[in-house]
């Protein structure tokens, strides 16, 4: 019975995952349209980079949050690859022992943020918008 517990959130908790995933994908988008919109309405620069680098960190936490459904993600497996008999549904549970609150969740953000995966984006529609200095 445990083990339909564990897979039943592992399934829950794997589509959520996935639609973090999607929804970051929505964030860069955004931030594409906005950049290349403000270019062609000349909006001033530190207006487009100061844009980019809300959606950058709103990104940064997405990611935060999805990276707390990683972690339970990979419990759940290593508890069904070795047949224990782990409660189910216990994502509140695991996110309470490893949540950060004040400086270092502030920080966690960051570090998100700062991922290859999430910085390219907006890395290059940083340079992009500090190119109307130079054109």
């Amino acid at each position: 019975m445990t083990t339909d517990y564990l897979s039943l959130e592992w399934q829950t908790l794997q589509n959520q995952y996935d639609s973090y995933e999607k929804y970051s994908l929505i964030i860069k988008l955004v931030a594409i349209v906005i950049t290349i919109s403000g270019m062609g309405l000349s909006f001033e620069v530190p207006v487009m980079l100061a844009g980019i680098a809300v959606l950058w960190l709103q990104d940064g936490i997405w990611k935060t949050f999805q990276g707390r459904f990683e972690t339970r993600l990979l419990a759940i497996e290593a508890a069904l690859a070795a047949n224990h008999n782990q409660p189910g549904c216990q994502f509140n549970q695991a996110y309470q022992q490893n949540a950060n609150g004040g400086l270092s969740l502030i920080i966690e953000y960051l570090k998100q943020a700062l991922r290859p995966t999430v910085m390219y984006p907006y890395a290059v529609l940083v340079l992009i918008s500090l190119s109307r200095f130079w054109w």
